[in-house]
């Protein structure tokens, strides 16, 4: 990645380094909106949404962090005594978690795991990064990969945002474009900007409990728990290999 591409990483230690900062999200159809990032990827335990607080009740053992992003759960959990392993393909992002104390932060894209990182008993995507899966397809074949690296009673802990939840009516008639093309509601193309600094383009996936769960059973696993809130439309999975 050239530097001029790590808009996320820029943003981020930007903020990491008490500039101004505002993370910039486009949409390939041109619709372009402001994230809740970089402030959010740097709060404390005690700051986190409920949902998040309580997900990290069924992290167990060795943790692979997926989108390490700032830190901010490799931090906690290695707070927590847990051996973590922080992964994300933006290098400023990851010299932001280094210099945060995350003991292992790597440059590495989730398409590229593999058996040289060991076996772990926990993967944590926190902050929408089940959207990493980008497709279905490509869900189904990462589920297989993250099967091969894991313990035989591991469990993966992922939060997504229920696409179906908005009235807007810019983002409804992006979800019956995608399906019209034969894509799944929430498949998104995007990429980040910050000042001069513009990142890819890469594919993100927001998806109802039910399409989480059908995409998992397609991999390998199944949703054991969701935890909810009411009043948002963010929830986290549990997902277990069966």
């Amino acid at each position: 990645m050239r530097e001029r591409e790590d808009a996320f990483g820029r943003t981020v230690l930007d903020y990491f380094e008490g500039r101004r900062a505002h993370e910039i999200i486009e949409r390939a159809d041109g619709y372009i909106d402001v994230s809740a990032g970089p402030k959010a990827y740097f709060e404390p335990f005690r700051r986190w949404i409920p949902v998040e607080r309580k997900a990290m009740r069924y992290v167990r053992g060795r943790v692979l962090d997926v989108g390490v992003g700032a830190g901010r759960v490799a931090l906690h959990l290695q707070e927590r005594g847990h051996e973590v392993v922080g992964i994300d393909n933006s290098p400023l992002a990851v010299e932001v978690a280094r210099r945060r104390g995350v003991k292992d932060a790597r440059v590495l894209a989730f398409k590229d795991v593999g058996p040289k990182l060991g076996v772990f008993d926990t993967v944590v995507m926190m902050c929408n990064n089940f959207g990493l899966f980008g497709s279905a397809l490509a869900a189904r074949r990462m589920l297989r990969r993250l099967d091969r690296i894991t313990s035989d009673d591991a469990r993966i802990v992922a939060g997504s945002r229920n696409p179906y939840g908005t009235d807007n009516p810019e983002h409804l008639a992006f979800q019956k474009s995608n399906r019209d093309q034969g894509r799944m509601s929430g498949q998104l193309r995007l990429r980040t900007r910050h000042h001069l600094y513009v990142g890819r383009w890469f594919e993100y996936l927001l998806v109802s409990p039910e399409e989480m769960d059908s995409l998992a059973r397609s991999g390998g696993w199944q949703v054991e728990r969701l935890i909810e809130d009411d009043a948002d439309d963010y929830y986290v999975g549990v997902l277990r290999k069966g």
